[in-house]
């Protein structure tokens, strides 16, 4: 895949879009309008002053003439001869009636149900039988979509099947892709299943068509299943794999659900063939980037295909990263790049950006980089296109430059407003995929962080890479940009804890920014945080019945983090001491949070090492006192009658698990 060539600055002569300079020297606006240049044709062949011309000028001859017919008229004959022709045609009576029911029909709010029964019925009489007589014209292909919208299952499989065999040929239509997406979206998978066959065999030359060529990718990306995508993208392997897909004796598709696509697994078991298969989807790749037809989702899995079979760290492997940089103009900010931007948003797509950063010198992973600004925000929403950001900041060691390239930008410092940039930032924390590129750095690969295993398994992939291609130890790369963050979201915290505690997902980043982070801001944030928790628990509302909200305060409360290993909390190191900002705020109501859904609370307040001795006897003095309330909600009523009376079999009561504990630990 050669690098992308530009056109050359346009040298000498009249450019194409330049206006055209008339003989007084100044230009004239042009635009095209049809009455005007019919009316301008007229005014040519008849002199100003009524005498015949010769060649486009007047030479006042004696002989004169005057038109046999006005305008009106003769654009009335035109009219007239174009519904003759028309009326020529085949079918031409119902291809005008049906035209008319769809008329009727798209305007909804003027016809009743009962009405569009009737015409659709009608519309059905006429299309049925007919539809190829439909389909090639673009008007009345309309009607065929009309149909397609209010039919039922059984007549929209029985217009695919009318059309088998020609779904390939309306890819390639203009206006006849578009029914061929009707049917897709429209359709079950029997109809589906008709339709997507009729692709194989012929998708190296339709994903360069023009007009087939993204509705083929929008069926591969959305609609086909595992099977038949794999089918599909195996055409990319060279030309034998395409005609595997049709019968020798008939155009009938086979379908084959036992093929893979990996191309490495291919290799493996045909290596005589790895040279000219390779070659045959680097021709493929390179076309489409060369074209800059980069946005297919087809087109990214081919490409992950082919770099995942080259030897990791080989020549051929390099020579594919220097080509896909070769998209990219470094000698201007944001430059070209639309190569890696379209991989950024795809499965396929992302992983493969995330390897050649891995996999880059420190050079390439800058230039790379700096292809997304003003896309980083974008980004970080994107289930995908997040983990290019993770890979960005994960692994060069530059540290200043990922921080100017992507958190600055993430974090939306160049924004002066405090409200409007807080504003942005608590929308990344809050979100499922944004708040991954702020959170990962405190907890690397933890499953609660990501959507999928996927994505733990890619971050993975590229830290075993890194080992290999970075100088910087991780740690120290950690604490770096861990630094950059601290004050940023410590001021967050402190200002925002009120709106953050209102979903888990808030808590969990709360707790997450108060074990791992130090900064200025930090006993602004732990007084915030712990001033959530005034007033009386019982109260609707109140923070201790939040599962959340309970679970963070324990971590908090605990003063760091559970080492599953170790089987204890792992105290952070300055300590936390998280109980002083606790205490005197529920001191009063220590028996309702100890009789509360958040008694582990209260339980952490005499088991945490981070908690002074004196508040422990101060907790253990008050709850002593109200043993009975304890004893009372350690078993629901409701408990108690079912271990006496289930089936004869004694059932285990569950009450309020903390208080037990807590019980426990008075006597």
């Amino acid at each position: 895949m050669a690098a992308i060539k530009r056109k050359a600055p346009y040298q000498g002569g009249t450019t194409p879009d330049k206006k055209h300079r008339t003989s007084s020297g100044y230009d004239k606006k042009s635009s095209y309008d049809p009455k005007r240049q019919s009316l301008q044709q007229l005014a040519d062949a008849d002199d100003v002053d009524g005498k015949e011309t010769s060649n486009g000028t007047s030479h006042g001859a004696d002989k004169q003439f005057k038109l046999e017919t006005s305008s009106a008229e003769a654009h009335a004959k035109q009219r007239a001869l174009a519904k003759e022709r028309k009326a020529s045609k085949p079918n031409a009576d119902l291809i005008a009636r049906s035209k008319k029911l769809w008329e009727q029909l798209r305007r909804k709010s003027h016809v009743s149900l009962e009405e569009r029964k009737k015409l659709v019925a009608e519309l059905f009489s006429i299309v049925d039988g007919r539809v190829r007589d439909f389909v090639f014209k673009h008007d009345s292909v309309r009607v065929v979509q009309c149909a397609l919208k209010y039919a039922n299952l059984e007549q929209r499989r029985s217009i695919t099947k009318e059309l088998h065999g020609d779904i390939r040929t309306l890819a390639e239509s203009r206006y006849g892709k578009f029914l061929v997406a009707k049917m897709i979206m429209s359709g079950d998978q029997q109809i589906r299943d008709l339709i997507i066959p009729e692709f194989y065999g012929h998708v190296r030359r339709l994903v360069n068509h023009p007009e087939a060529s993204w509705i083929l990718d929008d069926i591969y990306r959305q609609i086909a299943s595992p099977e038949q995508k794999a089918l599909m993208l195996r055409e990319w392997y060279g030309a034998e794999f395409a005609l595997l897909q049709r019968k020798p004796d008939a155009n009938v598709p086979v379908v084959a659900s036992t093929e893979t696509a990996e191309l490495s697994e291919i290799l493996s078991s045909n290596p005589e063939k790895r040279r000219p298969i390779l070659q045959y989807l680097h021709e493929m790749i390179n076309g489409l980037v060369q074209k800059k037809m980069t946005g297919f989702t087809m087109l990214h899995d081919a490409m992950l295909q082919y770099f995942l079979a080259l030897v990791p760290g080989g020549e051929e492997q390099r020579a594919f990263l220097d080509e896909m940089l070769g998209d990219i103009d470094a000698e201007t900010e944001g430059g070209g790049g639309d190569l890696y931007k379209n991989l950024a948003f795809t499965k396929s797509g992302s992983r493969l950006v995330c390897l050649a950063i891995a996999y880059g010198t420190p050079k390439d992973r800058k230039i790379i980089l700096r292809v997304f600004k003003d896309n980083v925000e974008t980004m970080a929403y994107d289930q995908y296109a997040k983990m290019v950001l993770v890979a960005g900041l994960d692994v060069p060691d530059d540290t200043q430059m990922t921080t100017k390239t992507i958190y600055r930008e993430l974090l939306a410092e160049k924004i002066e407003d405090k409200e409007e940039r807080m504003n942005k930032v608590e929308s990344l924390v809050l979100d499922l995929n944004a708040r991954v590129p702020i959170l990962f750095q405190m907890e690397g690969t933890a499953k609660w962080l990501y959507t999928n295993n996927s994505d733990k398994a890619l971050l993975e992939e590229v830290h075993t890479i890194r080992s290999t291609t970075s100088k910087k130890a991780p740690e120290v790369r950690q604490k770096e940009l861990l630094q950059y963050l601290a004050n940023i979201l410590l001021d967050l915290v402190a200002d925002r804890a009120g709106n953050l505690v209102r979903t888990s997902f808030g808590w969990q980043f709360i707790t997450e920014v108060l074990l791992e982070l130090n900064g200025e801001h930090k006993q602004r944030a732990l007084e915030a945080v712990a001033s959530l928790a005034e007033g009386e628990p019982a109260a609707e509302g109140h923070i201790a019945h939040d599962p959340a909200a309970g679970r963070a305060l324990k971590a908090l409360v605990g003063g760091g983090p559970f080492d599953p290993k170790e089987k204890k909390v792992k105290l952070v190191e300055p300590r936390l001491a998280f109980a002083e900002q606790l205490w005197p705020i529920i001191k009063s109501h220590i028996v309702d949070w100890a009789c509360s859904p958040a008694s582990f609370v209260v339980v952490a307040l005499l088991e945490s090492e981070d908690v002074s001795d004196v508040i422990k006897t101060e907790v253990k003095k008050a709850l002593k006192k109200e043993r009975a309330k304890l004893q009372a909600v350690t078993t629901d009523k409701k408990d108690k009658d079912k271990a006496k009376t289930a089936d004869g079999k004694k059932v285990k009561a569950s009450g309020n698990p903390g208080a037990k504990l807590l019980l426990e630990k008075l006597n």
